[in-house]
């Protein structure tokens, strides 16, 4: 578990309301764990957010709350009625101020052992937004600069066909000329991810280095071997030292050490609540997968991009990490939420849509036993953060719920629930009509 000071920036990225409780506790001699089970009490507003509970707490802060959080708070309790799902962490920030973080379910499936807000998940492929803020970092700094060919960095990495001028935004963006995905197979088998790197310039072209798009894992784990040739030092101290540290994350980590030695951490389950060991393939690229927090931690990290902490992530550095330099064509079957959620196009570690005429910015994720995800309005500074410990996509839906919830659109059943295997709030019939879908 990482410790940290509390500094200027964390100070800022908590309420108000949260510091006074703190101080309160400490007077009364009692310990943080106290505080999850406190709600702070002001003029309710016209939606007013449910009690907070031992597992999870509501903030309060001056304005009025936009989003009814009863009603999604009871779209969250059917969801953890579904026969998939074992534990999940959800957190809320409006107008850049946290609205609600609470933890739902368990950490062992019939254990009992309840998930809270401060459980540690694994972020899965929401790392890579970590990788990119650490290049960027440096870049800043003229450490490195973005616009370096790969090639001149004595890395492993090789590719196919004339490469010599991808660069690191083009690997931080899924531009380097690969098919989608190349070996990840391979490196869950066991195989060494260096050596995989090292042998990517055997695959065919799929298309010119730069102009298009393909996921990677591998390759975009070259930016681990970047960072740590510029700096001298290890991928998950710079993590540290450079973002965690500075922004107070206090459960965030990089590595299988950092969850598996938390205080409570989600353990990962397959389909069926089947409980499995975890898994170290993607631990082995941690630019591309590595990192485990809280969702206290999540929560921080997403009000970082929406600036902040603007003297740990400059407003310079996110235009660069979030602007759009590559579409996103989808690459098969496509639900109605990820159709709502158009425009879709690759940044520097994170994806950006448009949803409802907004901008959104986000990032999911997934390895074996973990979901994640990140989505917010980076102008509104309103956003959701997710954790959850089993091989299911479909809590990834509340997303929409909750912009739905926030932009006040008609209500949509974006999870789709058939016949509720119990009593379940069910919206009106005034409210469940449907609205055009932009295309």
């Amino acid at each position: 578990m990482i410790r940290t000071r509390e500094n200027g920036t964390q100070m800022r990225l908590l309420s108000t309301g949260r510091r006074k409780a703190f101080a309160a506790l400490s007077m009364l001699g009692l310990g943080a764990g106290a505080f999850a089970a406190f709600h702070f009490v002001s003029p309710p507003p016209t939606s007013e957010p449910p009690e907070a509970t031992a597992n999870g707490e509501v903030h309060r802060p001056e304005t009025p709350a936009r989003v009814d959080y009863r009603r999604l708070e009871a779209r969250i309790a059917r969801l953890m009625q579904e026969p998939d799902m074992v534990g999940l962490a959800v957190g809320t920030v409006e107008n850049g101020q946290v609205r609600f973080v609470k933890g739902f379910g368990e950490t062992v499936a019939h254990s009992g052992a309840a998930v809270t807000p401060d459980t540690v998940f694994r972020w899965a492929s929401v790392s890579k937004g970590i990788a990119s803020a650490l290049a960027t970092k440096l870049a800043e700094a003229g450490t490195l600069s973005l616009d370096t060919p790969v090639a001149s960095l004595n890395t492993t990495l090789t590719l196919p066909g004339d490469s010599s001028n991808v660069t690191i935004a083009n690997v931080l963006s899924h531009r380097v000329g690969l098919v989608r995905n190349a070996w990840d197979d391979r490196l869950e088998a066991g195989q060494d991810p260096k050596a995989l790197r090292a042998a990517l310039g055997t695959l065919p072209v799929h298309c010119p280095p730069g102009t298009c798009y393909g996921y990677q894992n591998i390759a975009f784990d070259t930016v681990t071997e970047i960072v740590e040739g510029a700096t001298g030092e290890d991928y998950a101290t710079l993590a540290r030292t450079r973002l965690f540290e500075p922004l107070g994350m206090r459960n965030a980590s990089v590595g299988r050490v950092g969850l598996q030695t938390a205080a409570s951490w989600a353990h990962p389950h397959r389909r069926g609540k089947v409980l499995v060991t975890v898994n170290d393939a993607y631990y082995r690229v941690p630019a591309a997968g590595g990192v485990n927090s809280s969702i206290r931690d999540l929560l921080i990290w997403m009000q970082a991009q929406m600036g902040n902490a603007p003297n740990v992530l400059s407003p310079a550095a996110l235009e660069t990490m979030h602007r759009a330099r590559v579409s996103t064509p989808p690459h098969g079957p496509r639900g109605p939420m990820d159709r709502a959620l158009t425009d879709a196009s690759y940044g520097l570690g994170w994806r950006s849509f448009v949803y409802a005429g907004r901008p959104l910015v986000g990032h999911r994720g997934s390895v074996d036993g973990y979901g994640s995800l990140v989505l917010f309005d980076p102008a509104d500074k309103s956003g959701i953060v997710m954790l959850w410990n089993s091989n299911t996509s479909k809590a990834a839906r509340l997303q929409l719920e909750f912009f739905d919830l926030l932009y006040g659109l008609p209500f949509t059943d974006w999870f789709e629930f058939t016949e509720p295997p119990g009593a379940s709030p069910t919206p009106t019939a005034s409210a469940t009509t449907d609205r055009p879908r932009s295309r």
